[in-house]
Parts: structure tokens; C-alpha cells; sequence
């Protein structure tokens, strides 16, 4: 926005206004505390918290292992075990008439499998062109947090999607 014609000091406060949706809302800051100092063994809350905490990260780990091994089944896709980080960072090998077309039209091939692959199932994956990858290789960054219910549907539209654009460009 622009303000002109209005005494500095009124502006003053409209900007330090706006500023003031830039800081976390008390819900965040208080979230943000409880993480930084989560309940501790004997509080009355631990139990919870502990059981709570291993659902989590149980569930998390199936997770990445049921997308780590979908992507693994796919023609010419590796990926190695998720460790640490929510993302998984397979690798490509694409048909020869693909990388021609995406040169073609001077794209990475991955940035075109990735919004070929936004654009058919709504899943979004960041190439890795975007990471500085050694030329001539090509990977995508996904992530495995769709909720637990949700990742063999997301497994099984990858693989539907995966399986067509091998099929067209083989």
C-alpha cells in the first residue's frame, strides 16, 4: 500500500500495524514453548507425551517406507531410505525421447516430469534441477507427510502416472 499526504508519525503506526501480522499469533508462541520445553519424565502429562511423540514418528517412518518402496518399484526410478528429513529424493532415468523434447523446448526433463506429473494428479514434487544436481542426471524432492490414510492413494497415482509417461515415451 501507499500512504501519502499523512503525518509521518500517523504512518509511523500503520506501518508498525502491519508489522504486527509478521510476529506468530499467541497460539504459535505458545506451541513453539511447549516444544522447545516438552513435559519431562514424572510430570503428569510425560506418559502422553511420550506415547503421542512415538505415534508420530511410527507413523511417519511407515510412511516413508511405503513411498520409498512405490518409488523404488517404478521403471527406472531409485531412491534410497528417507533418514532424518521428511522428503525422499529419487532418481530418474528418463527415455531418451523425453530429455530430447524437454531440450527442445529447453526445460529440464525433471521440471517437465514434475508439472506433467502436477498437472495429471495434483501431487507436487520440486525437481531437482533446482538443487544443483550433476548434469545429465535428473530427481525430484517429495515429501511423505500426506496423512497415513492418505499415502497408498499417493503412492497409487504416482505409480498410474509413472506407468503412462513411461508407456508414451519408451
Amino acid at each position: 500500500m501507499e500512504i501519502c499526504g499523512v503525518d509521518p508519525l500517523v504512518k509511523d503506526e500503520l506501518y508498525k500495524l502491519a508489522s504486527v501480522g509478521l510476529c506468530p499469533n499467541l497460539n504459535g508462541q505458545i506451541t513453539m514453548g511447549l516444544v522447545a520445553n516438552p513435559p519431562k519424565e514424572g510430570e503428569e502429562s510425560y506418559p502422553l507425551f511420550v506415547q503421542e511423540k512415538e505415534a508420530i514418528l511410527a507413523s511417519l517412518k511407515r510412511r516413508a517406507l511405503k513411498l520409498v518402496e512405490g518409488l523404488n518399484a517404478l521403471e527406472g526410478v531409485t531412491c534410497q531410505t528417507a533418514q532424518g528429513a521428511m522428503y525422499a529424493f529419487p532418481k530418474l532415468t528418463m527415455p531418451k525421447k523425453f530429455t530430447d523434447l524437454a531440450t527442445a523446448e529447453g526445460k529440464a526433463a525433471d521440471a517437465m516430469y514434475a508439472m506433467r506429473l502436477l498437472e495429471a494428479t495434483g501431487i507436487v514434487v520440486v525437481p531437482g534441477s533446482g538443487f544443483g544436481q550433476v548434469d545429465g542426471t535428473w530427481h525430484f524432492r517429495t515429501t511423505f507427510l500426506p496423512a497415513e490414510e492418505d499415502i497408498d492413494k499417493v503412492v497409487a497415482s504416482m505409480t498410474a502416472f509413472h506407468q503412462a509417461f513411461m508407456d508414451e515415451f519408451r
